[in-house]
């Protein structure tokens, strides 16, 4: 039997405490919750993914975590909130920070040429052009260098990342691939770099300097620059690869990332990156310094970088995206075995977290859709706290039908939960799941009707009731589809 760990948790960070509580309080919110639990856990065994964890952050407070599946599949060790996972990409948040909390103590500046903080950075121009490399241009991915050091490390089975010293050797035979604050080409050269000039400026090797000025002032214990050797078989995830057309995931081999770890060296937890999104929401309410000012933290955050047909936005080592009307900001990370995301919505102070010991996964996509299951619920809910507004309760007794359906026909499932003042279907697996969900209006006795998207009725839906009170199937369409045993 997969294990499903799922975790209701009221977690609060900080002192904001009491403001925060609201939405974890109020009745949507909890449904929300448990729809995005339900989406999860189907949705990650229809995708095959060994193990997943995710986290729902709103401001200082960790509404939810949960993990389902296995961290490691030969020994069926269970995936957690607490499980450590390769983030690699989103290590270049932490990098950017360092950089620019050496911008606020004076010690770079961003137009500065990177070849000032580091004499060994030299590299061939292209096509004769020759404007320096700038922190700017590499915190952006608009510097014109090469994607990579010159080694191939992202190929397998030996992943063999190179030592700092190694690119350091190898990138004076390098050359840039365009002319700098021309192109945006993403280069984990680049936030290696990055990595560098805040070394240089503060003086302290790499490692040091972020787990003395970020990870251990910001109480993220379980994360680090590297992955962590002495986890494995313990908390660390073993990663997996792609599935391959006969339908199987293979485990990749343990990696470090060495040298090109300011770019993609990190292992964290749900739970410490749910931490470092809460100190990002404490930090632009609050305003002052923690780390960086708050002034730094909102430039990081807006868009520093646009092409002209604006398909890349890219703030100072932030993603910044748009879905819908909305714009959101963080990273994702892609290393072998592993992928991962982190979200943030700065002005509804909600975030979520997604990671998965297994490549071939959508983790942008699950992240987001984990938003839009819980964001506008939890906006809402902060709106009638505000204005003092009772939340409305939904009648107790629709419990009774809350459950997991199964079609013989398509072999897949329906879940029905409750929604707003009543019961909602979501059929499973979907990529979309608050597109896919339909609501049920009570019509009489155990009969309830589809409401259809112009809001009439559609087909009833009519539950046939077990001996304990709790549905036993229902019938649509003439078709019966039984309750399956699971929560």
């Amino acid at each position: 039997m997969v294990p499903r760990i799922p975790i209701i948790a009221l977690i609060v960070f900080g002192a904001q405490a009491a403001s925060a509580q609201a939405p974890a309080e109020h009745p949507r919110v909890a449904q929300a919750l448990e729809l995005a639990r339900v989406w999860l856990e189907a949705q990650r065994a229809y995708d095959q993914i060994p193990g997943v964890s995710a986290a729902i952050v709103h401001d200082q407070q960790v509404l939810w975590t949960g993990g389902y599946g296995f961290a490691d599949l030969a020994s069926q060790r269970a995936a957690g909130p607490g499980t450590i996972y390769s983030i690699c990409s989103i290590s270049k948040l932490f990098t950017s920070v360092a950089v620019l909390a050496q911008r606020d103590a004076g010690r770079l500046r961003l137009d500065d040429p990177v070849s000032k903080h580091l004499p060994w950075f030299k590299i061939a121009p292209t096509d004769g052009e020759s404007t320096p490399v700038t922190v700017e241009g590499i915190l952006t991915h608009a510097s014109g260098l090469p994607r990579e050091s010159d080694y191939p490390y992202w190929t397998g089975p030996g992943y063999a990342f190179p030592t700092r010293e190694q690119i350091v050797e190898r990138v004076s035979s390098q050359q840039m691939l365009y002319a700098s604050e021309t192109v945006w080409q993403y280069s984990n050269l680049g936030l290696t770099l990055a990595g560098e000039v805040a070394a240089a400026a503060a003086g302290k090797r790499y490692d040091v300097l972020v787990r003395t000025s970020i990870l251990e002032p910001l109480g993220l214990a379980s994360t680090s620059p590297d992955m962590p050797a002495g986890e494995r078989g313990k908390r660390l995830a073993t990663g997996y690869s792609g599935l391959g057309r006969e339908g199987a995931r293979r485990p990749v081999p343990f990696f470090t990332a060495n040298g090109i770890a300011p770019a993609a060296g990190y292992a964290s937890t749900v739970e410490d990156l749910a931490r470092f999104a809460s100190w990002q929401f404490r930090l632009l309410s609050k305003g002052g310094t923690e780390i960086i000012k708050a002034t730094t933290l909102r430039d990081m955050q807006r868009v520093h970088w646009i092409d002209p047909d604006f398909t890349n936005s890219y703030g100072l080592g932030f993603a910044v995206w748009r879905s819908g009307d909305k714009t959101f900001v963080g990273h994702g990370g892609s290393c072998p075995g592993f992928r991962s995301q982190l979200l943030i919505k700065p002005d509804e102070r909600v975030a979520t977290v997604f990671m998965a010991n297994a490549q071939g996964v959508n983790a942008s996509q699950y992240a987001q859709r984990l938003y839009d299951i819980v964001g506008p619920i939890v906006a809402q809910a902060v709106t009638e706290k505000e204005q003092e507004k009772a939340p409305q309760v939904a009648d107790a007794s629709l419990d009774a039908y809350v459950g997991s359906y199964a079609s013989t026909f398509s072999g897949t499932e329906t879940a029905v939960v409750r929604w707003e003042d009543g019961l909602a279907m979501l059929p499973l697996p979907t990529t979309d799941p608050m597109t896919a969900l339909s609501k049920l209006r009570k019509v009489s006795g155990h009969t309830f009707g589809r409401v259809r998207k112009d809001g009439a009725l559609g087909e009833p839906i009519v539950f046939e009731m077990g001996p304990d009170g709790r549905a036993l199937r229902y019938i649509q369409h003439s078709n019966p589809y039984d309750r399956r045993a699971v929560r």
